[in-house]
């Protein structure tokens, strides 16, 4: 049988996981980490080939304190494909998208309403004093 194990503390690592419910007869442990960083996600699986032990290891398991955090055991369940056509298709906004602006509806007048007394006065100090 296959456990999901959730809310395992940053310090564990795969022999850590796995060490973790050595009592039960592991067969295997995976330990789920992020594919860039390398960092624990938080959660793995451990798999017992034993459903007894299996349904033992859930019991006592499950809210134990691991470095101050309640693990979460459950049997697994079957991954569920997701689709991921909302992700790329569109923002998490809806599908409604903005509106560009058309450059020829613009109109020129704005700078046009500038008017000469709104613009700084330019004063040369540059003075050629010969005495």
């Amino acid at each position: 049988m296959k456990l999901y194990v959730g809310n395992l503390p940053w310090s564990i690592d795969q022999d850590g996981l796995k060490k973790l419910f050595s009592k039960f007869k592991v067969e295997e442990a995976t330990l789920i980490t992020d594919k860039y960083s390398g960092r624990s996600k938080g959660f793995g699986f451990v798999t017992i080939a034993d459903d007894k032990a299996a349904q033992k290891a859930l019991s006592e398991m499950h809210q134990k304190e691991i470095d101050g955090r309640p693990l979460t055991v459950s049997e697994a369940r079957p991954m569920v494909q997701r689709d991921d056509s909302s992700r790329t298709s569109s923002n998490n906004f809806g599908s409604k998208k903005a509106q560009m602006a058309n450059p020829s509806e613009i109109e020129d007048s704005e700078e046009d309403s500038i008017e000469e007394e709104d613009s700084p006065e330019i004063i040369d100090n540059d003075t050629d004093d010969e005495d």
